[in-house]
């Protein structure tokens, strides 16, 4: 009964063989394929798998004769090409977001999409980055309930927490559970958030996922929030480090040697006003110590030309970092 199941699946391993084995370097001759479908207790002759490779043909699978070194058959083209899936891969391996673990299985996914030799080929060239990563290997748990609440249109619940110098949790409000309404996921300089509304202060926190636990899809319907004025992009762009603060148009003056840093920062179509050996420019940001401290590393090259208070709020810290040395 088993050799007769597996022959007549016989037309789904010979595509399973040229989806493992064949690349435009690796081709398969029909008397390779025969020997491969025997592992599987499968029996054929040449001119059935010459059906069969017009079966898969005619199915989508472009598959494509190599005469170069004797008649083979390969794989031309798959749903991600080489320079594509090694993006994807570089990508999941280097996320601080991502855990070691996590990004060992999701690399072995991405090269069960290419042909063996090739997904060897990518395998030499790929490392996991040694820059510091995520603790916490229950976040894909937590994305899958955030997005199923924000589809849903539910609020969730969740406890927030801190490390401390031991690389303990400590939860923030002594552990008490956070209830909020989901608003969108958003990835920020190398770091997953949740971006939620609050309607007693009828505003939007930003919460690391990384640093919440116990995430939970409430039974409660989430708050109504101004979903047609809500961008997550611009949200994204106006905020550094998502902190949260008062957004703010800010005239900021740079060197012009900073041109890269800015267009990174607030995107390639904010407006430069030249001045010469500077220029200027006029942004929506969200007022924050980390906005201050990304302005401070421009040293004397960047400043903050209005609104006034935000020039105070900088002076300020600028004073407490100068007492800070002072006083050693």
């Amino acid at each position: 009964m088993s050799n007769f199941s597996n022959q007549k699946m016989k037309l789904l391993y010979i595509m399973k063989i040229f989806l493992e084995n064949t690349d435009e370097d690796s081709p398969i001759s029909l008397a390779q394929i025969i020997e491969k479908l025997s592992f599987y207790n499968i029996k054929a002759e040449r001119k059935s798998i010459y059906s069969d490779i017009a079966l898969l043909k005619a199915f989508g699978i472009d598959i494509e004769m190599h005469k170069s070194k004797g008649v083979g058959y390969y794989v031309a083209s798959r749903d991600f090409e080489i320079p594509e899936l090694k993006l994807l891969l570089d990508a999941v391996q280097s996320s601080r977001f991502i855990t070691v673990k996590k990004s060992r299985i999701l690399s072995k996914k991405l090269l069960n999409l290419v042909s063996k030799n090739q997904a060897k080929s990518l395998k030499r060239q790929s490392f996991i980055s040694d820059q510091p990563k995520t603790l916490n290997e229950t976040i894909y748990y937590s994305v899958d309930r955030l997005n199923t609440a924000i589809n849903q249109g539910k609020k969730v619940m969740f406890k927030y927490f801190d490390y401390n110098p031991q690389k303990q949790r400590v939860y923030r409000k002594n552990g008490a559970t956070y209830e909020t309404t989901p608003v969108s996921l958003c990835w920020n300089n190398d770091k997953y958030y949740l971006i939620a509304y609050s309607p007693k202060y009828d505003g939007y926190a930003n919460y690391r996922i990384d640093r919440m636990s116990d995430v939970v899809v409430s039974n409660e319907n989430a708050d109504n929030y101004d979903k047609k004025h809500f961008n997550t992009a611009v949200r994204s762009k106006q905020s550094f480090g998502m902190y949260s603060g008062d957004i703010v148009k800010a005239h900021l003056r740079f060197d012009n040697s900073q041109v890269n840093v800015v267009l990174d920062k607030f995107g390639s179509d904010v407006h430069l006003i030249n001045n010469g050996d500077t220029f200027d420019v006029y942004v929506e940001i969200q007022s924050s110590p980390v906005f201050l401290g990304w302005m401070f590393q421009f040293g004397d090259k960047a400043e903050i030309i209005a609104p006034e208070s935000l020039r105070n709020d900088f002076l300020a810290l600028s004073k407490s970092i100068l007492n800070r040395y002072n006083s050693n």
